[in-house]
């Protein structure tokens, strides 16, 4: 058996190495290292593949939500309701922005925000939610959409896990997560489910004024040089991630059928065991990715478990330790532990396991058997 890793880039890369070494040549070649034709080859192929009308570069995920804000004109002292269970990157833009962050906790089965906690937090001084899809799985967006359009409220999507899962709506449309609320950010971070081999970002928006304005942004608020039309910054997704990223988007679809079926022989191996909260998602699968595959252990020991893997060679880890009403950065008086009992439940139960496209069977038999002897 290959030895296991949490995510196998190196494998990844030994399939698609040919055209992704002639995509590179090609930039070192015509010197053409910002905002070159890859950058724009990648932008109008993402705007393809996910029907959305605008797609714009960035250089990595944290930018691209900070990004998005700063183009909806949010003021300091705004109000921006995200989850309390996520990646700190969600919050630390509202706070850099001097927003004010609302942290909600979550839903149980889902992990993604609760749409009671939002409704609950929501005051005359809220102006956007951040959902979360997290570990790949779409958030209620139908919901969300219409807590937003009755309080009329921004709808920002944090989309950095979860690029190519659907949503289904209520009426039976589907469409990519991403596309469905007023703008969203992505990241193109190498773990990702389409990961570049550096930092990367990209922001999506079916708004055309908006979409002009995030052009600017991103490009130190220049759309004519020397001339600065509005408060920008300087990130700009360079045309080696761009070729890196040519080269995987036609295989995205593929790799999420991957990860997919990886996460189904984790499920078959584990159903219906007493100590393991398998994840659930829709019958059809597409509206979960699996960038994280992550159980919940109960009533046993979830951080010897933990320890039993990586003494197996095994890597696994913990997403995420602490919650964010709990990090020094994001402490506040307003924040009552009771408010967050979900979230302060999982932080003591989650553990995600390996997951990515080179998982093959003997290893997933391998990992699945060391946690099933460890439960035993």
């Amino acid at each position: 058996m290959k030895k296991i890793q949490m995510v196998d880039l190196k494998g990844q890369y030994e399939r698609i190495k040919e055209t992704v070494n002639h995509a590179i040549q090609e930039v070192l070649d015509t010197n053409t290292y910002i905002n070159g034709p890859q950058v724009h080859q990648f932008q109008k192929s993402l705007e393809e593949y996910l029907d959305v009308k605008h797609v714009i570069p960035c250089a990595n995920g944290t930018d691209a939500l900070q990004i998005a804000m700063m183009g909806l004109d949010l003021k300091p002292g705004d109000e921006v309701i995200t989850a309390d269970f996520t990646f700190a990157a969600t919050v630390e833009v509202i706070a850099l922005l001097q927003l004010t962050p609302v942290l909600v906790d979550v839903d149980l089965d889902t992990m993604n925000i609760s749409i009671e906690a939002i409704k609950q937090a929501i005051t005359p001084k809220t102006k956007a939610i951040v959902p979360v899809h997290l570990f790949g799985r779409a958030a209620n967006m139908d919901a969300i959409m219409e807590i937003a359009e009755a309080h009329n409220l921004f709808v920002i999507e944090d989309n950095a896990q979860a690029i190519g899962a659907n949503h289904t709506s209520k009426k039976g449309v589907k469409s990519k997560v991403g596309t469905i609320g007023h703008v969203a950010s992505t990241s193109f971070f190498p773990s990702k489910n389409l990961g570049c081999y550096g930092d990367g970002g990209a922001i999506f928006t079916n708004d055309d004024a908006l979409a002009h304005k995030l052009r600017g942004i991103v490009n130190h608020g220049m759309y004519v040089r020397y001339h600065h039309d509005v408060v920008g910054v300087n990130s700009r997704l360079d045309s080696v991630q761009a070729a890196v990223l040519n080269a995987k988007l036609p295989l995205l679809n593929t790799y999420n059928l991957a990860r997919r079926e990886a996460a189904a022989k984790y499920n078959a191996a584990f159903a219906g065991h007493e100590n393991i909260v398998i994840p659930t998602f829709e019958s059809n699968g597409d509206d979960h990715v699996f960038h994280q595959y992550t159980l919940r252990i109960i009533d046993a020991d979830r951080d010897a478990l933990m320890s039993h893997l990586l003494g197996k060679d095994i890597p696994c880890a913990i997403y995420y330790p602490i919650p964010l009403h709990s990090q020094k950065a994001y402490m506040n008086v307003r924040y009552k532990e009771e408010n967050f009992p979900v979230t302060n439940q999982l932080v003591k139960e989650v553990i995600s396991l390996p997951m990515h496209t080179e998982l093959d069977e003997v290893q997933i038999q391998f990992i699945t058997d060391s946690v099933l002897e460890f439960l035993k």
